[in-house]
């Protein structure tokens, strides 16, 4: 694919043609409720959780207060499922996905992607306990990960990234059964258990998969990464303000320095580019 098609691509993904709604519509709702209704995960860690206080904490939660405070409205966190937040069609439930998003063709047929604030990379993970080395050393092994993701559609080989600033990538590896979970978290609680007791390996996000090694989990990471997603906010097809709105609001923060803080709050490391 020449680089004017994918020019082309990421752009029309990026700011997609609205049809579900009247424009304007979201961003009247928000304003005249004061409230920025924001769709997150409660169990993905350091992305979204609840912390000891019971409270939503994380690096997409602080994004989604970011957000909320330009805005000038307060902010309330909703935990949809991730399969129901990618289907689209809303319906005015919640406003806006924080919840680290690749933007793909497919999910660009029921959501707009007003901008990219973020970038990871994505890996493997074994038990502490395994031989592997490499990531071919899952071919035909038992490999676990979230639902509807970019993770699993590599491992089915059928991921598309179109957005700009996602590089190249290649699949390293033929596992022989895909393990589907609500999310990579919770595949990691059974990859625990043991070197191939459920699970032979996990892919997931790098950032996710260091939270749970740090976290005490018997795991350790296997090869480098094998793809980098840019990751989106994303809202129902059908505002352009909206749309637009966000899109300033995010260019803002990357332009002040606020992304690059709070990604060395969380990480460790600045993930607001590609570096």
């Amino acid at each position: 694919m020449n680089n004017l098609k994918k020019v082309l691509i990421a752009s029309a993904i990026l700011a997609a043609p609205f049809s579900a709604s009247q424009a304007g519509e979201s961003l009247d709702r928000v304003m005249s409720e004061n409230v920025l209704k924001v769709a997150t995960d409660a169990n993905w860690p350091p992305q979204s959780f609840i912390n000891d206080n019971n409270e939503m904490d994380g690096f997409d939660v602080d994004v989604g207060r970011e957000l909320a405070k330009r805005l000038g409205v307060e902010v309330d966190f909703v935990t949809p499922e991730w399969d129901v937040i990618t289907a689209g069609r809303w319906n005015g439930r919640w406003d806006v996905s924080v919840g680290s998003m690749t933007p793909t063709g497919t999910r660009a047929e029921v959501l707009a992607f007003p901008a990219v604030y973020y970038y990871t990379p994505a890996g493997f993970v074994v038990h502490e306990d395994s031989t592997a080395t490499e990531v071919s050393d899952l071919n035909g092994k038992v490999v676990g990960t979230g639902k509807d993701t970019t993770f699993e559609q590599y491992l089915e080989k059928d991921l598309s990234m179109d957005a700009e600033g996602a590089p190249p990538f290649e699949y390293l590896v033929d596992v022989g059964e895909i393990r589907s979970y609500d999310n990579s978290v919770t595949a990691m609680e059974d990859l625990r258990l043991g070197d191939g007791v459920r699970l032979d390996g996990v892919i997931s996000s790098l950032p996710t998969i260091m939270g749970a090694i740090e976290s005490g989990r018997p795991l350790k990471i296997i090869g480098d990464p094998v793809f980098y997603e840019p990751l989106a906010l994303a809202i129902d097809r059908g505002d352009p303000e909206f749309n637009d709105k966000l899109k300033q609001i995010v260019d803002e923060m990357h332009a002040d320095g606020t992304l690059t803080a709070l990604s060395e709050k969380w990480y460790g490391v600045d993930y607001s580019s590609v570096k």
